[in-house]
């Protein structure tokens, strides 16, 4: 790769300078013209050659001079005489008492008794079964004609005649009594109303006066009293249900 770029480089280098001989013989013979401007030639820059790089040198750790061992100077021994120890007395142990060794007496073997004969059980026999007879049919008994008498022939004997008696007037039935009809319904103020008197007796008036209201302004109606007559009101008040399937209007 370095040749070939070094070629490239001196080739360009000759033909730059055979173009500048030529360009000034021509400029020797002919008469000088009028100025013309040239361009000049592109730069060629030399090819830089990649650099190696340079180890620095390694220094070599100085070498030590083995140390000389040094031998230690050893103090002289004073010899002193032996301690003499005093004589000591021999301990007396005082004698150890030894409780008595209890006799052991050899274990008595249970006598043994010989084995019970058990006579054999009996064999059961099973229970026989009684041979079972078809029912019979039951016998009818003939039936008797009963024999009727004739009742005896009465003359017939004329009636006396009761003195006229006043009886009461016949009170034509009374209707049954129609039960009270509901109010009706115009605006939202009245259900308030109504739902006072209808919710008065219950343990959770809020939440009574809220689904009352709410019945009351979808059906138009609210039943009268503090408990039940729902079906005063049709089914659109008896058959309404929340969300978990349970009646919503009190």
């Amino acid at each position: 790769m370095a040749l070939s770029l070094l070629s490239v480089f001196i080739f360009l280098q000759v033909f730059r300078n055979i173009v500048f001989a030529a360009s000034n013989e021509e400029s020797k013979i002919s008469v000088p013209p009028s100025p013309s401007y040239k361009p000049s030639p592109p730069l060629v820059k030399p090819p830089t050659l990649p650099t190696t790089p340079i180890k620095p040198p390694t220094t070599t750790p100085p070498v030590k001079s083995p140390a000389t061992p040094v031998t230690p100077t050893k103090l002289p021994v004073k010899s002193y005489p032996p301690q003499v120890k005093p004589p000591t007395s021999p301990l007396v142990k005082p004698p150890t008492y030894k409780p008595p060794t209890p006799t052991v007496k050899p274990p008595t073997k249970p006598p043994v008794q010989p084995p019970t004969y058990k006579p054999p059980t009996p064999l059961v026999k099973p229970p026989s079964i009684p041979p079972v007879k078809p029912p019979t049919a039951p016998v009818k008994p003939t039936p008797t004609t009963p024999v009727t008498t004739p009742p005896p022939v009465k003359p017939p004997v004329n009636p006396i005649p009761s003195p006229p008696v006043n009886a009461p007037p016949v009170k034509p039935p009374t209707p049954p009594a129609k039960p009270p009809t509901p109010p009706p319904v115009r605006t939202r103020i009245d259900c308030v109303s109504l739902c006072g008197t209808r919710c008065g007796q219950h343990s959770r008036q809020n939440v009574c006066m809220r689904a009352c209201v709410t019945c009351c302004y979808r059906c138009k109606c609210v039943p009268p009293g503090t408990y039940g007559n729902k079906e005063k009101c049709g089914s659109c008040y008896a058959n309404m249900k929340t969300r978990g399937g349970r009646p919503k209007c009190p």
